[in-house]
């Protein structure tokens, strides 16, 4: 799985974060864990540099609330934070559809042990020399199914990956030529034929 922020990315999350409400530093670990469905949970070794960094250089400051450290943004920080408003939006759908493609995998996984499971009680059943029912995995519409749900999880992936690239490139100032859109569409329709062609 790619990284969960890339490059420069998590810096500018914390400035939202902290744009939204200021936090102590626990807090800002729980948001980003929960922002992300629990795929990512940062050490203090990795948040607390960062809130340095950010400090220094005038975005963030820092106060003393009994035993904690609360931080808030600076109007700097709030300029930031408004003149990357595209990128922030780039980096939340990013998440979304990394939180997505998790709870997809997830899902798959657990039918696949659901199906596992009905088979095994079936068989558990079973009296002894009484035939396999169809459900056992010697079914070929059990693998069948099976495979279905690997499809699932492969088509998935790869939407969620594009998908996700390509918005950060655009989010980023980057341009999206329809060239490479038609090129996709191409590839696509290419993969599409090939498995139809597989089929018979």
């Amino acid at each position: 799985m790619p990284p969960v922020f890339s490059h420069g990315d998590l810096r500018l999350y914390l400035l939202a974060l902290l744009d939204e409400t200021p936090r102590h530093g626990y807090d800002i670990m729980q948001a980003l864990s929960e922002r992300t469905g629990g795929t990512y949970t940062p050490s203090a070794g990795t948040i607390y540099p960062r809130l340095a960094k950010l400090e220094e250089e005038g975005l963030v400051t820092k106060s003393a609330d009994g035993r904690k450290t609360v931080y808030a943004i600076t109007e700097a920080g709030r300029a930031e934070v408004a003149a990357r408003a595209a990128d922030i939006d780039g980096i939340q759908e990013g998440l979304a559809d990394s939180v997505r493609l998790i709870a997809d995998g997830v899902r798959a996984s657990v039918q696949d042990a659901m199906r596992s499971l009905r088979a095994d009680l079936a068989a558990a059943a079973r009296t002894p020399g009484e035939p396999a029912r169809p459900e056992t995995r010697d079914d070929p519409r059990v693998r069948s199914r099976d495979q279905l749900q690997r499809v699932d999880v492969l088509v998935n992936d790869f939407r969620g990956r594009v998908r996700a690239d390509l918005r950060t490139h655009v989010a980023r100032g980057g341009e999206l030529a329809a060239s490479v859109v038609d090129d996709l569409a191409r590839a696509l329709d290419d993969a599409a034929e090939a498995v139809r062609r597989s089929l018979g």
